[in-house]
């Protein structure tokens, strides 16, 4: 075959591709067998927190649950582990490779307490694309079997910076039936779940079936601002963790506290119960300005005026004019 015959090929195999309609927009409750959930938040926003303590709880109801954690941090299952890190995927197969060997389930997840457990990770700091490891990770977990694993949950852990294609997979390629997201009383977490309700709405007028199920507010001061986002933009409020001083030392220390009888069991009872049954929807994200009357003008900048610079101010004195050197004909 010749090049303009391959050519004509692959046109038409596009063609047949591009007249497929998408399927509809899923509205309803997620009826899977296997809930695949994605949860994102600004990093430090407690995300690795709230779903070890989530998943953990998870499994003491007797549910099946697969934990992985997708931030080039790998710091999503350390809670888990009692601050022990798992051998991250994208590692485990550069050695691999290099030994010659393939990659086995049993080299990179791991479990505790029915919970079972796995990191992607990352290139190291300055030598790739933390987004495109996401991806190569993914590849490989659908070698391994992925597809045909038997489990009633799949929590994903997911860095909010889904400006990078990596890491906006979920949302884009419909890897999951919903977005959690996570955030607090403070801008910056707030501006990151807005991003990921901006990023659904885009891929589901795109034809994309992904939505968002709610969002867990983590280290609730009482001051209201996370409330008042999910609010604004339309979706439940899942369950609110206080900042409490409990919670952030048994943290620091890598204790679980999710579990059946200690003090904050009835959060995370609550937390799951609303997670499985919470159906995906329809967020309305807001722009700069709603996110900024989140907060009082004193709290933000926002009584801050736009002042336009002049050529005389980025000259740091005065400004003339000098004739154009352009020639300008006359009009016939």
């Amino acid at each position: 075959m010749n090049m303009l015959d391959t050519q004509a090929s692959n046109d038409h195999a596009l063609r047949e591709e591009a007249a497929i309609e998408p399927d509809p927009v899923h509205t309803g409750e997620v009826k899977s067998e296997t809930q695949i959930i994605a949860i994102y938040g600004k990093g430090g926003s407690g995300k690795s927190f709230a779903l070890s303590n989530l998943s953990y709880m998870m499994a003491q109801q007797g549910k099946r649950v697969l934990l992985i954690g997708c931030d080039p941090k790998s710091d999503t299952t350390s809670l888990l582990f009692g601050g022990k890190n798992c051998p991250t995927i994208i590692e485990t197969s550069s050695a691999k490779k290099l030994a010659g060997e393939e990659v086995t389930i049993e080299d990179v997840c791991f479990q505790r307490d029915g919970v079972f457990a796995m990191e992607l990770g990352g290139p190291e700091v300055g030598r790739g694309c933390g987004g495109r490891g996401i991806i190569h990770g993914f590849e490989l977990l659908e070698k391994l079997g992925f597809h045909e694993w038997g489990f009633d949950y799949v929590l994903l852990d997911f860095l909010g910076d889904v400006v990078c294609g990596g890491f906006g997979l979920p949302i884009a390629r419909d890897m999951c039936q919903k977005v959690i997201v996570v955030g607090s009383n403070d801008m910056q977490s707030l501006y990151v779940a807005n991003n990921v309700c901006k990023a659904v709405e885009y891929f589901r007028k795109m034809g994309g079936n992904v939505g968002v199920a709610g969002m867990i507010i983590n280290k609730d001061d009482g001051t209201g601002e996370a409330q008042a986002f999910a609010d604004a933009v339309d979706i439940p409020v899942l369950t609110s963790i206080p900042a409490n001083e409990d919670i952030r030392r048994k943290s620091a220390n890598y204790q679980i506290i999710g579990t059946s009888g200690s003090e904050w069991a009835s959060l995370f009872e609550e937390l799951a119960e609303n997670v499985a049954k919470a159906p995906p929807q329809q967020p309305r994200p807001l722009e700069q300005d709603g996110l900024l009357d989140l907060f009082t003008p004193e709290e933000t900048g926002g009584n801050v005026q736009l002042v336009p610079a002049t050529q005389a101010d980025m000259r740091g004195g005065s400004f003339e004019p000098k004739p154009s050197l352009e020639v300008i004909y006359d009009e016939v």
